[in-house]
Formats: structure tokens, C-alpha cells, sequence
């Protein structure tokens, strides 16, 4: 397992966002290698399957196409994507060697209930691995903004000093919100992958 060097300036990490249509079959998931002075080396992308269970296939995938040995922790923005296709944020972290942080920007109580409801038949496996992925943890960034975050191979401090280096302002750490514009832009061009 590697840790994290909070140190180094030229600290890299894979930010991976995604964007998608509500009539779509497939989400367009975008990937930015950002060093930690926001100087951005290396895009990847994939797609996954609405309501499907492939997210976590098509990340381990989009790492691996990349060969980059020198990325030291992957960012998603949500571990639970592309209407209920939940990113088994462990499995990632035990394949990969390195720290995995889920972010999401808003508080909820939860979505057991949405998904009985979008998966009548077949609601048990989904709530199953929802709950493997544990209890989500507040941050408080320098900006005031809160997020709440999942993490593996890394400790909330780690998380909080980290995401505070990669947000200029509001709640969006900045990798993230470059893989998200990408991710739309390419969406309205109707590119897929």
C-alpha cells in the first residue's frame, strides 16, 4: 500500500467524474491526472451502464489504461453513479495499492428507499453494496463549503488537508471539476466510448 506524500508539490492524482442523460443508456465517465499544483498531465475516459453494476470494472479499466505508475490516489465524484451504479470503493483500493476518495456535496439520509423503489425486482444486491460502503464523513473545507467523503487507505486528515489543497473556492475540488466539465462537454458532443 502506498500512503500518501502530502508533501510533494508534484503530488498526482486521478480525478474521475461523469455525466449522462436521463433517456441515455451509457454515462460518459471523464479522468484527469492533476498534479497537486494543478498542472494537468494525462485524460482518460469509459463508460458505464445506467442502473447497471459495471462502475467499478470501468474505473479499475480506466486506471489501468492509463499506465501511469506515479498516481498516487484516485478522487471520484460519488460512489454512487450513473443511477445506481455503485462503485465498490474497497475492491478499487485493494487492486490499486493507493488511496480512494469518494466526494459528494450534499447531505442526505440515505437511498435504500430510491432504490427499492427503481429496482423493485431486484433491490437486495444494490442495497447490499451500498451498505458495504460505510457511513459517508463531513469535511468542512477552507472555503467554508462542506463535503462528506468515503475513503480507503488514508485517514480523514489526510482527506481534509488534501481537498483543501485542490479547492480555489466553493465546495468542487479543482481535478474534479475539470473531469466534470470534460465529461459534459463530451456528452453534448455525443462522443461515447
Amino acid at each position: 500500500m502506498r500512503p500518501l506524500h502530502l508533501e510533494k508539490k508534484g503530488l498526482r492524482g486521478l480525478a474521475i467524474a461523469e455525466s449522462f442523460r436521463q433517456n441515455s443508456r451509457k454515462s460518459i465517465l471523464s479522468g484527469i491526472v492533476m498534479r497537486r499544483d494543478f498542472v494537468i498531465d494525462g485524460f482518460v475516459f469509459g463508460s458505464t451502464t445506467l442502473d447497471a453494476d459495471d462502475a467499478t470494472e470501468v474505473i479499475l479499466q480506466m486506471y489501468e489504461d492509463l499506465k501511469r505508475p506515479d498516481i498516487s490516489y484516485v478522487l471520484i465524484s460519488g460512489l454512487i453513479i450513473s443511477m445506481y451504479n455503485i462503485i465498490d470503493i474497497k475492491k478499487i483500493h485493494e487492486s490499486l495499492k493507493i488511496p480512494i476518495i469518494g466526494v459528494t456535496y450534499h447531505d442526505s439520509e440515505g437511498i435504500e428507499d430510491s432504490i427499492k423503489h427503481h429496482f423493485p425486482d431486484s433491490y437486495e444486491s444494490k442495497i447490499k453494496n451500498y451498505q458495504k460502503l460505510g457511513i459517508r464523513e463531513k469535511i468542512t473545507l477552507h472555503t467554508s463549503s462542506d463535503v462528506f467523503v468515503r475513503k480507503e487507505g488514508c485517514t480523514l486528515h489526510e482527506v481534509k488537508y488534501l481537498l483543501n489543497e485542490l479547492t480555489l473556492q466553493g465546495s468542487f475540488p479543482e481535478p474534479l471539476r475539470v473531469a466534470q466539465l470534460l465529461a459534459k462537454s463530451l456528452l453534448q458532443k455525443g462522443l461515447s466510448f
